[in-house]
């Protein structure tokens, strides 16, 4: 079973050729840095233009990397939300006209979903139909997903957290244009929080009752990250008022590491808290934040030899089109397929099951 995915859901341009809902046979993503770069953030707008300049580029390299022809094909996958409107809608038109006009199957992906089924790519398929898997708690972190879910064998699903305000790649990515970094902020965060000293300030953790407020039941397992941006915001406001100039070298460096400590801390607590609370096999992680080399030693920590640990390889962490085709696979062997004119959804939608399981 032979499918081409299409990602565009925000400002990366992806397509891949995926075989068996596992063998990744080509992975190709056009980034859209240079374009956001100078505005500190993703212009919709401006977004969907490049995608429908690099689209069909894409998706060519995807299939001659994978030595594959239209025909070969036995369906066509896109990202049909959650995500930027005008993004989605350059991947989904292309996507039905491909389908169309080659008499294809058309499946609609969920980014959310494929971005937990992206931690099974390849070498870990297996372990979907392992009972022993189950229940799954999967952290899905990233600049737009912030939440926690439990998975059961039988594919039940329920959002158990989500974040109150911001994601947490948001997080580091509105800190890092406070401390003028550049953008995306997560990576050079990460770079240059290798220079300080995380313990060096104490940054807040909100919904973890460590300020002595007791915490609401139903925020246990929810997620915040306002706080701990305005904390960065009257940090660096102090020392500017402070006559000190601003904030840079050693002092940037420690502001970094402590910011990064905070927003990983409490990603990995909030996480393993519901894992305790719902007798979980196996931690997911998965979601471009996911990327991050700190949250990923914390995971590592957490778990030791109590629990199965399933990350996300980084290739399939990012926004990609592998994880795309990889669901639809599955989709596709339940006989699950759209109608040519399936629509676009910009939010999350409520869903009590993860439908690749």
């Amino acid at each position: 079973m032979n499918i081409l995915g299409i990602e565009t859901s925000c400002d990366e341009t992806a397509a891949s050729v995926v075989t068996d809902g596992r063998k990744v046979l080509s992975n190709v993503v056009a980034s859209q840095i240079k374009f956001h770069s100078k505005y500190g953030g993703v212009v919709p707008e401006l977004a969907a233009r490049e995608h429908l300049n690099a689209i069909e580029h894409v998706v060519d390299e995807a299939l001659d990397s994978a030595e594959f022809a239209i025909s070969d094909l036995d369906a066509v996958a896109v990202t049909n939300g959650p995500g930027l409107i005008p993004s989605l809608l350059v991947g989904l038109n292309f996507a039905r006209g491909l389908a169309a006009s080659h008499k294809l199957p058309l499946i609609g992906v969920n980014h959310f979903m494929a971005h937990i089924y992206g931690s099974f790519l390849e070498n870990r398929t297996g372990e979907l139909d392992d009972k022993a898997t189950f229940p799954i708690v999967a952290l899905v972190v990233s600049g737009g997903h912030t939440a926690i879910v439990l998975v059961g064998n039988d594919g039940s699903a329920k959002l158990v957290g989500t974040t109150l305000d911001d994601a947490a790649g948001e997080a580091l990515d509105k800190a890092a244009k406070m401390l003028g970094l550049g953008y995306p902020g997560g990576p050079v965060i990460e770079k240059m929080a290798k220079n300080g000293n995380p313990a060096k300030f104490a940054f807040p953790r909100s919904l973890t009752g460590a300020a002595g407020k007791a915490l609401d039941k139903k925020d246990r397992f929810n997620f915040s990250f306002s706080g701990v941006k305005t904390a960065l915001y009257y940090h660096c406001k102090k020392y500017a008022e402070s006559g000190a100039g601003p904030i840079e070298g050693e002092l940037l460096f420690d502001t970094i590491a402590s910011y990064q400590e905070a927003v990983t801390d409490v990603l990995a607590k909030k996480t393993f808290a519901a894992a305790d609370a719902f007798s979980a096999k196996s931690v997911l992680l998965c979601g471009g934040v996911a990327c991050n080399s700190l949250l990923r030693s914390k995971f590592q920590k957490r778990a030791g030899d109590k629990m199965k640990l399933i990350i996300s390889e980084p290739k399939f962490c990012t926004d990609n089109a592998a994880m795309v085709a990889g669901m639809a696979s599955k989709l596709l062997a339940k006989g699950k397929t759209d109608r040519i004119d399936i629509d676009s959804y910009s939010r999350l939608p409520a869903f009590e099951k993860i439908p690749f399981i």
